[in-house]
């Protein structure tokens, strides 16, 4: 007798498809997940979704299900340039809100577009090009000038314009005349050291939802899903967006066989807020494209140094034959030392630090960055973290690779690790059953 699920939610990597599967209610529970490689090389996604869904049949028995979601970053996930015209005030705002919306951020410039800005956007082909500059009734020049020049390239690129409010129906001319889609939201930095980065946020989803068929066979998935279509990333913020409003301030760390991204919703503390220098956002995403334990393993190993050989005396053999799903001991043991390097790094990367100058009143201290001293929880996610023993002891060490000026969470901060691997599809359940996600991912978390 065949079983009936409520929900599957696919996650269409860039390497590996992904369909969880979910029976909803007040008691919601996670049954089950199919695995299969990503066929967007093959020239159609949905191979692997089907082969992931026989997957997850070989492992519970076949089923009929009412509904799927999905999360997709293959073909290169959601592919952004993003223009404005202070790097520290309106790019940095932009850039904020489009990691946030979880994506791969090709190009960023400051100023006025030059030639060479142009056929570097050109080349990069985006998904979404996201315009902003000046505060509110502040520059319009740079915005108008970028918007005419990114217009004349006829991209036929759908552009989210979050600058200046003085500007809104001339970017909006500008791009209809030339055939191409304009989106208006509110100003990403509307005024000095306030920034806005959740209208534009939300709305580079949405454009990414109605874009997402580009990718090959990506036409096919959006008739079988009946609801959005968000990238993997953003779909991990709403889902930590979703448990801050429960559980309070938090950091999630995903290290990935690429990448390692580190998310946190926290507002920090009053105290170090008073001495910042540049605002920064509730919900911060970072993404280092050079931290990854399979494709950029060859980084970490070199920036562990000597130390890794005194750990692994093989350790030239280990790398260089490093595989993506670690079987044997040995193997497990010297991926999890890259992960530790990864997450050190990553960590750092993403934490602001404390600095001092001496000026005329004496020693003045300020901060540069994100201040994670009031998180209260630290999340792992991932492969890592759901599928290898020790995740848990490199996130209770997470100080351990710091100076002391860093921002860093607080050793009081408890752990919690994803063991079933659904951040992704509960932060994509969320945008339409928020109640039953929350019990999912807190079910998957153990609390």
């Amino acid at each position: 007798m065949r079983k009936t699920i409520d929900i599957l939610v696919a996650e269409i990597g860039s390497t590996t498809t992904t369909v969880n599967a979910f029976v909803l209610g007040s008691d919601p529970v996670f049954i089950g997940q199919g695995m299969a490689p990503t066929t967007v090389l093959d020239g159609d996604v949905n191979i692997g979704l089907v082969g992931a869904i026989e997957n997850l049949k070989d492992k519970i028995g076949d089923f009929v299900y009412s509904e799927m979601l999905a999360c997709s970053s293959a073909a290169g996930g959601l592919k952004m340039t993003v223009h404005g015209l202070v790097y520290d005030m309106t790019v940095r705002a932009a850039k904020e809100a489009a990691l946030g919306a979880g994506a791969n951020i090709k190009l960023i410039t400051a100023g006025k577009l030059r030639r060479t800005d142009l056929e570097k956007i050109k080349q990069i082909k985006p998904n979404i090009i996201l315009l902003a500059g000046g505060v509110d009734y502040g520059d319009r020049e740079t915005a108008l000038y970028n918007g005419e020049k990114l217009a004349e390239l006829k991209l036929n690129v759908p552009v989210i314009y979050a600058g200046n409010i003085e500007n809104r129906e001339e970017i909006s001319h500008i791009f209809q005349e030339a055939g191409q889609e304009v989106y208006i939201v509110d100003n990403v930095y509307p005024s000095i050291d306030n920034l806005n980065v959740e209208p534009t946020r939300k709305m580079i989803q949405k454009v990414f939802e109605k874009h997402i068929v580009t990718a090959p066979g990506m036409s096919k998935v959006k008739e079988l899903v009946t609801g959005n279509i968000i990238p993997t990333p953003g779909a991990v913020m709403e889902c930590a967006m979703l448990l801050y409003n429960d559980i309070g301030d938090l950091m999630a760390v995903d290290i990935g066989g690429a990448t390692t991204d580190v998310h946190s919703v926290t507002e920090g503390s009053d105290e170090i807020q008073k001495i910042t220098v540049n605002p920064e956002p509730l919900a911060k995403r970072t993404v280092e494209g050079d931290l990854g334990v399979f494709v950029n393993s060859r980084n970490l190993f070199d920036l562990c140094g000597e130390d890794i050989y005194k750990k692994f005396s093989n350790a030239d053999e280990l790398i260089n034959n490093i595989k993506p799903v670690p079987q044997k001991e040995e193997e497990k043991e010297f991926v999890l030392y890259l992960a530790s390097k990864a997450l050190e790094v990553a960590v750092k990367r993403h934490a602001g630090k404390l600095s001092s100058y001496f000026g005329p009143t004496g020693r003045t201290f300020y901060v540069e960055g994100r201040d994670l001293t009031n998180v209260k929880w630290i999340i792992g996610t991932g492969g890592i973290f759901s599928r290898l023993e020790g995740g848990e002891k490199l996130l209770e060490n997470i100080n351990d690779g710091g100076s002391g000026k860093e921002l860093y969470p607080p050793s009081s901060a408890k752990v919690l690790i994803d063991r079933d691997y659904i951040m992704a599809a509960c932060g994509v359940l969320s945008k339409k059953y928020p109640d039953e996600a929350l019990k999912l991912i807190k079910n998957s978390f153990g609390i």
